[in-house]
C-alpha cells in the first residue's frame, strides 16, 4: 500500500509523456534540430512541467518532513563541476542521437518498442558501469 502514491505519480508521469509527445523519437529529434526544420512544441511541454515543479517546489522546500513523515531530502549541491557538466553532455548527445530521455525511452520500453528496450537496457547498463555518484 506504501507505494500506491509512487505508482499514481508515475502513471500520471507517463501519461504526460505520452499525451506530450515526448515518447516519439522524432518530435524530439525535430525539436532539438534548431538548425533545420525545428519543432517548438516541446519547449511548451518543458516550460509546463518547469511552472509545475517551481510552484510544487515552493510549497515543499520549507517542509523538513514528507508527507507520510519521513525525512525530505531535497538538493543542497550549488557548484557546477566538470562531472556535471560531463554529464549535462553526453545526457545531450544520447538524447540527439537516440531521441529519448530516461523517462520517455522507460514509457515507450513498456509498449516494447524495440529502440526503447535497446536504450533502457543501455541506461542500465551504463548507471551500473558508472555506479553511484559520492559527494
Amino acid at each position: 500500500m506504501r507505494f500506491v502514491p509512487a505508482f499514481v505519480a508515475g502513471a500520471l508521469f507517463g501519461l504526460g509523456l505520452l499525451v506530450s509527445g515526448m515518447t516519439d523519437p522524432a518530435n524530439v529529434t525535430a525539436f532539438l534540430n534548431v538548425g533545420g526544420a525545428w519543432d517548438p512544441s516541446l519547449a511548451f511541454v518543458m516550460v509546463g512541467a518547469i511552472g509545475v515543479f517551481a510552484a510544487v517546489y515552493r510549497v515543499i522546500a520549507p517542509r523538513r518532513r514528507s508527507l507520510r513523515g519521513g525525512p525530505l531530502h531535497l538538493p543542497t549541491a550549488t557548484h557546477v563541476d566538470g562531472a556535471l557538466l560531463g554529464g549535462a553532455a553526453v545526457f545531450g548527445i544520447g538524447w540527439g542521437l537516440a531521441g529519448y530521455c530516461p523517462g520517455p525511452a522507460i514509457v515507450s520500453a513498456a509498449s516494447g518498442a524495440a529502440p526503447a528496450l535497446v536504450f533502457v537496457v543501455a541506461m542500465i547498463a551504463g548507471m551500473a558501469i558508472a555506479g553511484p555518484r559520492r559527494g
